[in-house]
């Protein structure tokens, strides 16, 4: 079994697919004009309008309502991409702080209210668990 990608669900696909490749620097793929992918070497995150959830289970999600998953992208340097993001991203949650398993990590909002996690390897042991 391999994790493809994760997909979030929005009633703004634009404005949410315009986030994500301004945070992350890399430009979408779009399938349709109702899904788009944010591939990285580690994953895709996929990003579809409301209208393709009828096609699954109708109901089944509902945009800008997550409040359980976090989005999260390791990044070379998160306090350069905190200074980056600034006057751009207009919910940070947490600055970059440096967590207890090893990772600096910067936590903030996307338009639809998903929480993102930009995190940076510190720790020796940390490190080496992301350089595999």
């Amino acid at each position: 079994m391999n994790l493809v990608s994760i997909r979030v669900i929005t009633d703004d696909i634009t404005r949410l697919v315009g986030f994500y490749e301004r945070v992350t620097g890399v430009p979408a793929d779009w399938s349709t004009e109702d899904f788009a992918e944010v591939r990285t070497p580690g994953g895709t995150l996929a990003i579809g309008s409301t209208r393709t959830v009828g096609l699954f289970a109708p109901g089944a999600a509902r945009p800008a309502d997550n409040h359980t998953a976090i989005i999260e992208f390791l990044v070379d340097d998160v306090d350069a991409v905190r200074e980056n993001l600034s006057g751009f991203v207009a919910d940070f949650v947490t600055e970059p702080t440096t967590m207890p398993w090893g990772n600096r990590s910067l936590l903030f909002r996307d338009p639809d209210g998903n929480l993102v996690n930009f995190f940076t390897p510190v720790t020796p042991a940390a490190v080496e668990k992301f350089a595999r």
